[in-house]
């Protein structure tokens, strides 16, 4: 099934206004679709980016950017990851036909290029010396306060930096990384059991828990050019280590409106419920002028797969919950996006607030490393040029003295 997208976003990926948009339509430039389900038109995704493309060419340098930068055209190449007609695949293989099966390290295999069994087959970690004072010093703490400092005090340059060229020792190194974001995220020593066992363990998880957890952190593992990824590749263009590019990936991470915005999505679910008074507080929220966070996905109008994956294996266990996101999605028209999966497995799991975010940075720090790969093998610094907005020389009014 193609992409389709509605007339605000069709109108957001081209630059313009709804009544623009419509007149591209009338005009014979772009076809509406009509939607079954509700009175609004549908905008084929691949059409809309074809007319963005012939609007592009001949514009200013400043134009080109901004419908370049914000949800627009691709600004660089890659053969990680590819979201089209409604489907992620990883290296050209479906997202969740892998996170039925197959495990973190296997699919940190994939991304890599790597055999699993050479990159988690070496040596385990040793954090630095001062790994275990800080991880006194924040424990209880929510993994969106702990893991960056977390890391950046476990981790060393070294077994990552560019001068180390072996590709076997350079995926030890890599999974020598996950490991250790692995310990901060759990409070534990690294340890060489797969990750999603390590994790079922220490949060004492079953055979069902553990299995929702591998699931959650293969379909977090990579999704193209977000805000976290493109920081990775831009650390890792300087010729910077793996571990930098993981740092700045994970801080780039924690805003709300990309990981962190699985916070938002807890503060919402402590608000509105789960009774029969939840859909009021829904409305109430909405007549207040705020948003519903965690649903709809630029990428996925018809739906993010990943939270239907997810919640394909929560809601039916919780069927309250799943009244709660029929009337959620009827309200906002939208279905929910991976952070609200995210959110309910980790208080179906009964798991540590924060974990949320914690599950979304350890499967994504495979796809950092993955981009940050990419991008080193490509050699080219990441440096776009900035479109001046400010006083001209020359121009500038001097101070009078006194």
């Amino acid at each position: 099934m193609a992409d389709l997208l509605t007339a605000a976003q069709a109108a957001t990926r081209l630059g313009v206004s709804r009544q623009t948009l419509y007149a591209y339509v009338s005009r014979g430039l772009l076809r509406a679709q009509p939607d079954g389900n509700t009175r609004e038109s549908r905008y084929l995704a691949a059409e809309v980016d074809r007319l963005a493309l012939t609007r592009i060419r001949g514009r200013r340098p400043k134009d080109i950017a901004k419908a370049t930068l914000d949800w627009g055209l691709p600004v660089l190449e890659s053969a990680i990851t590819l979201i089209q007609d409604g489907h992620l695949y990883y290296r050209g293989r479906d997202a969740v036909d892998l996170a039925a099966r197959a495990s973190v390290e296997e699919v940190a295999g994939l991304l890599w290029r790597v055999a699993p069994e050479e990159a988690f087959g070496g040596p385990l970690p040793v954090p630095a010396q001062a790994f275990a004072v800080a991880q006194a010093a924040f424990h209880g703490r929510r993994a969106e306060e702990a893991l960056l400092p977390l890391l950046a005090l476990a981790s060393e340059d070294a077994d990552t930096a560019a001068w180390q060229r072996a590709p076997g020792r350079l995926a030890q190194g890599a999974a020598a990384l996950v490991r250790l974001l692995t310990a901060c995220l759990l409070g534990t020593a690294p340890a060489a059991t797969p990750i999603h066992k390590q994790c079922a363990k220490a949060w004492k998880l079953d055979k069902d828990g553990a299995d929702l957890v591998r699931m959650a952190l293969v379909l977090c593992a990579d999704h193209e050019l977000n805000a976290s990824n493109f920081t990775a590749r831009c650390v890792a263009s300087t010729d910077a280590s793996l571990r930098a590019a993981v740092i700045g990936g994970l801080a780039a991470l924690g805003g709300p409106r990309h990981g962190g915005l699985t916070a938002r999505v807890e503060a919402l679910w402590d608000e509105v419920g789960a009774d029969g008074e939840t859909a009021a507080r829904l409305r109430q929220r909405l007549a207040r002028g705020e948003d519903i966070p965690g649903y709809g996905h630029p990428l996925y109008p018809a739906g993010d797969p990943r939270a239907a994956a997810l919640l394909g294996r929560v809601l039916p266990l919780r069927p309250t919950w799943a009244v709660v996101q029929a009337q959620t999605q009827r309200l906002v028209g939208q279905p929910p996006v991976i952070d609200t999966a995210l959110v309910a497995l980790r208080r179906h799991l009964g798991l540590p607030m924060g974990t949320a975010f914690g599950l979304f940075a350890l499967g994504r720090s495979l796809g950092w490393i993955a981009h940050a790969l990419e991008q080193r093998a490509d050699a080219q610094l990441i440096r776009p040029r900035a479109l001046y907005t400010g006083p001209r020389p020359g121009l500038v009014e001097r101070p009078r003295g006194d």
